[in-house]
């Protein structure tokens, strides 16, 4: 099992770097890889920061990127609602982590944004 860093995903999922994606392409295609949540929250960050990709546009790719069975993540179905939930609501990544995880755990905040979404979400 390999590690996969957020640059090494971006590589992947941008195509920016034809060499680099190659490289990418093929660890990712050969081997178990598993992926940090804060990983991914990076990703998720430089998509929007760096290439200005829209939140639907991350969630259809990230969501077509983790349904491949080698893609290993501490809790993907979990993962997969914070990516729908990113989209559709006015929060952040990590928010919506946290309020996808409300289904399970109590979360505590103070943020009235993550408190609305975890009160809508139950």
């Amino acid at each position: 099992m390999i590690v996969l860093d957020a640059n090494y995903i971006l590589r992947f999922l941008v195509k920016d770097n034809d060499k680099m994606y190659e490289i990418a392409k093929e660890a990712i295609k050969n081997n178990d890889c598993f992926i940090d949540n804060e990983v991914l929250a990076e990703v998720v960050f430089v998509l929007i920061k760096v290439y200005n990709t829209s939140k639907s546009d991350i969630k259809d790719t990230l969501v077509r990127f983790l349904s491949f069975e080698n893609i290993i993540l501490h809790s993907k179905p979990t993962i997969i609602k914070a990516l729908k939930l990113f989209e559709e609501k006015n929060i952040d990544f990590v928010d919506a982590i946290l309020c996808a995880k409300s289904k399970k755990y109590e979360i505590k905040t103070f943020d009235k944004k993550l408190n609305k979404c975890i009160k809508n979400t139950k």
